[in-house]
């Protein structure tokens, strides 16, 4: 079984930066691919960023510039550094795991292709 926590979201300032984590059990296999979504006010979980286990990373248009995701893959938590944040990035932040052979990577920010899923971290942009 696998579990996820997200932490490091909270209240910033436009132009402010955050680093977010998502600590995973269930060993390597297990979180093979990893991803962050956020849900808006109102709005769907669209994806944020997704990452394999052999370090190739996937951004969406507006993400791409100013996050970065990453992983230790000695502790198995994924990272999210959220620089320039702005109103629209407002959301609460999932992180989502799938294992190596379930596939992932032709669709990788899709919500639908992920089975494990964190409670979320809430990220609020504002003056």
């Amino acid at each position: 079984e696998v579990g996820l926590v997200e932490s490091g979201g909270g209240s910033v300032q436009p132009g402010g930066s955050l680093k977010l984590s998502c600590a995973a059990t269930g060993g390597a296999y297990s979180t093979y691919y990893m991803a962050w979504f956020r849900q808006g006010p109102g709005g769907d979980r669209e994806g944020v960023a997704a990452f394999r286990g052999n370090g190739v990373s996937s951004y969406a248009d507006s993400a791409k510039g100013r996050f970065t995701v990453s992983k230790d893959f000695d502790k198995n938590v994924l990272y999210l550094e959220m620089n320039n944040l702005n109103a629209e990035d407002t959301a609460m932040y999932y992180c989502a795991s799938n294992p190596g052979n379930i596939p992932t990577w032709d669709a990788p920010l899709r919500k639908e292709k992920y089975e494990y899923w964190g409670q979320g971290t809430q990220v609020t942009v504002s003056s």
